[in-house]
């Protein structure tokens, strides 16, 4: 139940990090930031690591699209 939860979640957060990859929209990956963290928390929580996984990744690619955008474009 709780993969599922997690995965639900990371596809939610996965949306709008795809949504801050555009030019110029990119702050809003502050706000897929901690939807992952907490889907990534949950997917800790159970026994599959599918979930985690992907809200892992979801991390990953906001962080690198802040870190490139300078944190704000």
């Amino acid at each position: 139940m709780f993969n599922l939860l997690s995965i639900l979640i990371g596809i939610v957060a996965f949306v709008i990090a795809l949504a801050g990859l555009i030019p110029l929209v990119g702050i809003v990956n502050w706000i897929a930031l901690p939807i992952a963290f907490i889907g990534m928390g949950i997917g800790f929580l159970s026994e599959n690591k599918t979930g985690r996984n992907l809200n892992i990744l979801v991390l990953i690619v906001a962080m690198v699209r802040l870190m490139l955008g300078g944190g704000i474009l």
